[in-house]
C-alpha cells in the first residue's frame, strides 16, 4: 500500500540547490547561543530525509496493524505506530501547504 509513495524518495536525489550561493554553505548562529549549529545539508537532502523517515513511519505503523490482527501485537503498540504515522503524515502536509503557499505568492508578485 506504502509502495506507491516510494517514487517520493526521488526527491532526495536532487543536487540543483546545493551550492546555489553562500546561504547553503553558512552555519546558523542563535542569538546568545555562541556555537554554530550543525550543517544540515541542502533542502532537497532535508526534504528528501523527511520523506524517507515518514514512509518509514507509516510502513511500521502498517506492519504493526498487521502484527495485530495476527495477535502478535498488543492494542497498545498500535496505537503508538498509527500515532507517530499520523504525526509524520501531518507533518509532511504542513509543509507541502507552505510550499504551495510559497510558490503562489511568488506567482502573484508582478515583475
Amino acid at each position: 500500500m506504502i509502495d506507491a509513495i516510494q517514487s517520493v524518495g526521488a526527491f532526495s536525489t536532487i543536487r540543483e540547490t546545493e551550492g546555489a550561493g553562500p546561504a547553503s554553505s553558512a552555519s546558523l548562529v542563535m542569538p546568545g547561543a555562541g556555537t554554530a549549529a550543525p550543517q544540515a545539508g541542502s533542502f532537497a537532502e532535508v526534504l528528501g530525509n523527511m520523506t524517507t523517515d515518514a514512509i518509514r513511519s507509516m510502513k511500521s505503523a502498517e506492519g504493526t496493524s498487521l502484527q495485530a490482527i495476527r495477535g502478535e501485537a498488543n492494542t497498545r503498540e498500535v496505537v503508538d505506530a498509527v500515532m507517530s504515522a499520523e504525526q509524520s503524515l501531518q507533518t509532511a502536509i504542513a509543509i507541502r501547504d507552505k510550499v504551495v503557499t510559497a510558490y503562489l505568492e511568488i506567482a502573484r508578485m508582478q515583475i
